[in-house]
């Protein structure tokens, strides 16, 4: 029994909490889906124990508005199924939004964490993804001679995914709450330069776009000798970005000049850029279709094939039309797309008001992860997938659960602290000895 009691001490709820974002921040782009059984796993259980009242449903107003529109989104796409008589074709393809359903759950519970630690397991655990990530593509680039994939078994998910651990270590080392700004630096290089191995030219834009808006965020710590130390020092990782990815970026710019010749003298449909040109073009004409309520989960992949056989010539097949809101227009029609961008609307809605109003250092760091990820996945929507795939979506909920917590929340005590307070209120005074 007592050693029973002392497992008990060991595994109170923070310290689970603790382990739980500390797998849910590193996993992704190291060991790729392991993250969506993390994320699931830990929210499944967090459905138990709010209906055991173990944990209390926290309400506040940001992750309220959030969770309305991540809700809305979903209905439309059980609509679209309904309205298209298609449910049972595509109820296997429905599962997955539970991943968004559990945001306000994991919201309750992740919130009993105390921010500080939390910020602190964030930023750790984002530092050690990208030294293990730049590992791994270190490996598979000159060791397997393929581009990098990381543990997620696909370049562009390895990339975006790592594109946020990045922007975390320099969101870290400029708002100067870590002292290691030493080693910050050297892990956002370090998966910088992963990222460059991955070969993926859209999350190059989104590094650079995530990396302003950060900057522009921190603008008023760096001044004066600041300015000059940063100056310096972008320089510096530009020159190691150049020196060591040189021919990973000379390569993949030249298939682009070549795939953008190629189809614009020769109609080459059947190179990277032309795969995309022809999948908006039968996306587009699927979306005209039927407008509003779109065709269902399930029939993107008919869809895609039978429009490359009809319009192309060409046996092909892909699950998403390489743009977010392009798939959300197919699958949902334009309620799906609109609820779709509400999420991103709220979140940066969200934030600002934080970065506006607050000079908290804690809250405008949750407020700059929720930047992070909405300017990231947008970024890379344009050309790949903004949600449907499940690493993609279980972080996306993890860094809006925690972001939105650290920029607008409150901590949630347990029931048994909340017990303990009447009680304690309640207890008559001592009186005092003369």
């Amino acid at each position: 029994m007592s050693r029973l009691s002392s497992l008990r001490q060991q595994f109170t709820p923070s310290r689970v909490n603790i382990g739980f974002s500390i797998l849910c921040f590193f996993c992704p782009p190291v060991l790729g889906s392991a993250v969506s059984f993390v994320f699931n796993g830990g929210g499944l259980w967090s459905v138990l124990l709010v209906a055991f009242r173990k944990r209390r449903f926290n309400v506040d107003p940001a992750m309220m508005a959030l969770t309305i529109a991540i809700y809305a989104y979903c209905a439309t796409n059980l609509v679209a199924s309904l309205v298209n008589g298609a449910i049972a074709r595509d109820a296997l393809r429905l599962v997955p939004l539970v991943t968004f359903v559990l945001f306000p759950i994991s919201y309750s519970t992740w919130s009993i964490t105390q921010k500080t630690t939390l910020v602190r397991v964030i930023v750790l655990s984002s530092m050690a993804a990208c030294f293990a990530a730049l590992l791994l593509a270190v490996i598979q680039q000159y060791g397997l001679g393929m581009r990098a994939k990381g543990g997620a078994g696909n370049a562009i998910v390895f990339a975006e995914v790592l594109c946020l651990a990045v922007m975390v270590c320099v969101a870290a080392a400029l708002s100067g709450m870590e002292r290691h700004r030493n080693v910050l630096i050297c892990a956002a290089l370090g998966g910088t330069i992963a990222i460059v191995y991955s070969g993926t030219r859209i999350i190059w834009l989104s590094l650079l776009l995530t990396g302003i808006a950060v900057l522009a965020i921190n603008q008023q710590r760096l001044r004066g000798r600041n300015a000059v130390r940063l100056l310096l020092l972008l320089s510096a990782v530009g020159v190691v970005v150049a020196a060591v990815g040189f021919q990973t970026i000379s390569g993949r710019v030249d298939f682009l000049r070549a795939d953008w010749d190629g189809l614009g003298a020769q109609g080459n449909y059947s190179t990277s850029l032309g795969f995309r040109v022809a999948l908006w073009d039968i996306g587009l004409k699927a979306f005209r279709e039927t407008p509003w309520f779109g065709h269902g989960v399930g029939a993107t992949q008919s869809l895609i094939r039978r429009g490359f056989r009809d319009q192309f010539g060409m046996d092909a097949g892909f699950n998403h039309f390489h743009n977010g809101f392009l798939t959300a227009l197919v699958q949902a029609g334009i309620l799906g797309a609109v609820t779709l961008a509400a999420i991103f609307v709220v979140a940066a809605r969200n934030a600002a008001q934080v970065l506006r109003n607050s000079a908290d250092p804690i809250e405008r760091f949750g407020a700059t992860m929720i930047v992070i990820v909405v300017i990231t996945y947008l970024t890379a929507g344009m050309t790949g997938i903004l949600v449907g795939h499940d690493i993609l979506d279980s972080v996306l909920m993890v860094f809006l659960v925690s972001g939105t917590y650290l920029a607008s929340g409150r901590q949630a005590p347990l029931p048994q602290d909340q017990a303990l307070a009447p009680a304690t209120e309640d207890r008559p005074l001592l009186p005092t000895t003369q």
